[in-house]
């Protein structure tokens, strides 16, 4: 039973920390490549505070605001840059986020934190406290997607310059794109300490960056229930199938190849075209 409540609760914080990428990428078209640094922010933050003698839940907001801040800090230096360059600039900040938590001794090192203190909501509790977090990030996301917020959004995904001759302010929403997705991903980052009562540098890294795009992707660049569905699923793969768990990298990539090959939608895409045919058929006499 241990197990299986572990598991619904990782993949409930990597629900989390894919709709939180899904708002920057996937709603506003802005590339990131180092989005994993931002679940460390959160991460590190939470164990700090936590071990300081913060209550977990206390520890969320502070997390949240403190992602966020740096997030609108590195959205401030991106505004001038697109496409590549952006993808290069935030690809540079998850690099420089491992290298300074390897050197600062405060922060754990080369040997991370460890002994992070205890939630207090035993591991049920833990994993339903999760499960609520996730279900307020995905109507939150399905709220702005639907709002005004999100039309801009996706006008700036689409043409950029479009929406500044309509008199949209494009670095204002860019920002707050950036803002909440950095935010989200440092309250994912709290359950991930948390959960896992460890963090290091190397669990934030690079590659971990890339892991959490092809979720997104996978799912369906800008799709709520896609990404959801995707996270959910490749995070739990590992676990269902043992075998899966030292070619992880290698089966995420063959899946994204796939996927890029044949569905560039990803599997909302799938499944529109699937639901399409289906109906199709039924009107037919």
């Amino acid at each position: 039973m241990n197990y299986e409540i572990s598991l619904v609760t990782t993949m409930a914080i990597s629900v989390m920390f894919a709709l939180s990428l899904n708002l920057i990428t996937g709603f506003c078209g802005q590339i990131s490549l180092g989005h994993a640094a931002f679940l460390g922010i959160g991460a590190y933050t939470g164990a700090l505070l936590g071990k300081a003698g913060m209550p977990f839940l206390a520890t969320l907001p502070v997390a949240m605001l403190m992602a966020g801040s740096i997030g609108i800090l590195v959205g401030l230096a991106s505004l001038r840059v697109r496409t590549d360059f952006l993808a290069i600039t935030t690809m540079g900040v998850g690099f420089l986020f491992v290298g300074v938590v390897r050197q600062q001794e405060f922060l754990g090192g080369e040997l991370g934190v460890s002994s992070i203190p205890d939630h207090g909501f035993g591991k049920l509790g833990f994993m339903i406290v999760a499960l609520a977090v996730c279900a307020a990030i995905i109507l939150l996301c399905v709220y702005i997607r639907l709002a005004w917020m999100g039309r801009v959004f996706q006008g700036i995904a689409e043409d950029e310059d479009t929406m500044r001759v309509l008199g949209i302010d494009v670095p204002r929403y860019k920002l707050v794109a950036f803002a909440l997705g950095t935010a989200l991903a440092g309250v994912s980052g709290v359950f991930y300490a948390y959960h896992l009562q460890f963090i290091g540098p190397d669990s934030f890294g690079f590659v971990e960056s890339i892991t959490v795009l092809s979720m997104v992707v996978f799912g369906g660049i800008g799709s709520v229930a896609g990404v959801t569905i995707s996270a959910a699923v490749l995070s739990a793969l590992p676990a269902w199938f043992q075998f899966i768990g030292d070619y992880k990298l290698l089966v995420y990539g063959g899946l994204l190849f796939l996927m890029m090959r044949f569905s560039p939608g990803g599997m909302a895409s799938l499944v529109k075209r699937f639901v399409a045919t289906v109906q199709g058929k039924g009107a037919q006499p």
